[in-house]
């Protein structure tokens, strides 16, 4: 046995290293509180924004924020597991400085490596035939590609007019769901005469933003009210010296701004088109070729399966009136990929990716339209389950 004395020691030891790793923490979040007062009392020209802040601050780890009260109000540590130790302030300054994450060869290796990021993907619930090499990746351009001027063909005149269902239900003048596009520019290679290269498949007017207005025009044809953004991102991200990869951030302000404007909204839709090629984005139905549908959440927050639920129940009802058209349902979550995609803002957000490089907005259209069909169906179902509740 130890003397008692050698065990008091050790005890001091213990308490001396408790009280200097918390000084570190509390000198490190006082370092961090005066560094954010300076840069925001900078000039406009030098100024991060609150979205850069905001984005930095969400790499931490909640807890840590936790076990930093709790070392002041032990009230908060009853929120932690009592065996949840403090975290490396080596590896989690790290992580802020290079966005890679020690224990995860993932966030070093997901650059490097073409395809490693379509691991952080995870299929909730999938199509028949569906695997992860079916699945979409996320790509990042640089923005001067974006917005490079160039010659697309299109002739919206020559294209298949939506069917003018029979409906009695509408929403009046509320308008319930909200559309927009978080990649606007994203365009398709079929209406790209001089462009071969699918990294280079971006247009200023003949792009996605066509197949949310006919998304928009099939629901309101069912009754239900909605709104599509014409904000222009890829000339916000100029406009504020950002990156492409920061599309998000820039889109998050027209979300907030459209959630907090408009108390009757309901549904937010962000629309997309793929990155993969026709193979992997087209099936046929009833003899023509529709663009396939991916409903993708992003799982880096806590109330992501909310969002889950809403796309799982309308790919259930795709499947069963249209079998194929819908590829799965996936959670992203990794350093590799936003994790996010602004669906914390609405507990009824969804991500749809509509077909690819290189199908034709046609071909988008058909699907649209059977989607807004689909959707009608799914509101008025629940809108009639929430009359009856009340």
């Amino acid at each position: 046995m130890k003397p008692n004395y050698l065990k008091k020691k050790q005890t001091d030891k213990k308490g001396i290293g408790f009280f200097k790793n918390s000084g570190i923490y509390i000198a490190c979040i006082m370092i961090l509180f005066v560094s954010i007062g300076l840069l925001t009392s900078l000039s406009p020209a030098y100024r991060l924004s609150s979205a850069a802040i905001e984005r930095w601050t969400s790499e931490i780890e909640s807890t840590t924020y936790l076990k930093l009260l709790g070392l002041e109000n032990r009230a908060f540590r009853e929120a932690l597991p009592e065996d949840e130790s403090m975290p490396n302030i080596t590896a989690s300054l790290f992580q802020l400085a290079t966005n890679m994450r020690p224990n995860d060869p993932r966030s070093l290796l997901g650059q490097e490596i073409p395809g490693i990021a379509t691991f952080e993907n995870k299929i909730i619930v999938a199509g028949e035939g569906t695997g992860y090499s079916d699945l979409s990746f996320e790509s990042s351009p640089p923005l001067e590609d974006v917005l490079e001027e160039r010659e697309a063909t299109f002739e919206e005149e020559k294209q298949e007019k939506p069917q003018q269902p029979d409906h009695e239900q509408t929403t009046g003048d509320r308008d319930v769901v909200f559309i927009y596009n978080t990649h606007n520019r994203e365009s398709f290679l079929p209406h790209l005469p001089d462009v071969d290269n699918p990294n280079l498949a971006y247009h200023k007017e003949v792009n996605i933003t066509k197949v949310s207005k006919r998304l928009a025009e099939g629901l309101k044809n069912r009754g239900i009210g909605s709104v599509v953004d014409q904000t222009d991102i890829a000339t916000k991200l100029q406009e504020r010296g950002w990156k492409h990869w920061q599309s998000y951030d820039a889109s998050r302000d027209v979300v907030k701004a459209a959630v907090s404007g408009n108390k009757d909204l309901q549904y937010v839709i962000d629309v997309h088109r793929d990155s993969l090629p026709r193979n992997k984005t087209t099936i046929d139905i009833n003899g023509k070729p529709h663009a396939n549908i991916l409903f993708v959440v992003g799982a880096e927050h806590p109330d992501f399966e909310r969002n889950v639920l809403v796309a799982r129940e309308l790919h259930k009802m795709l499947e069963k009136k249209y079998p194929g058209l819908s590829k799965a349902v996936i959670t992203k979550e990794g350093p590799n990929v936003d994790g996010v995609y602004n669906q914390d803002l609405s507990d009824r957000s969804l991500l749809i990716e509509l077909g690819g490089v290189d199908n034709t907005l046609d071909e988008l259209y058909r699907t649209a339209d059977i989607f807004a069909e689909v959707f009608g169906e799914f509101y008025w179902d629940a809108e009639k389950v929430s009359g009856e509740e009340e």
